[in-house]
């Protein structure tokens, strides 16, 4: 799972595609895609809020 998240890092168009369910992580089960994708959303909710 790792491995997946550091891609995401490195590609994060990718991001969006897997929120709006148009792409999808094979071999991550939905509870690990969510916890993924809950922590980009968290990442991008904590940036913005350092800068305001």
């Amino acid at each position: 799972m790792m491995n997946v998240i550091q891609y995401l890092e490195h590609n994060p168009d990718l991001v969006a595609p897997l929120k709006t369910q148009k792409a999808s992580l094979i071999g991550i089960s939905s509870v690990e895609q969510k916890a993924i994708l809950d922590a980009f959303s968290s990442e991008i909710e904590l940036g913005s809020k350092f800068w305001e």
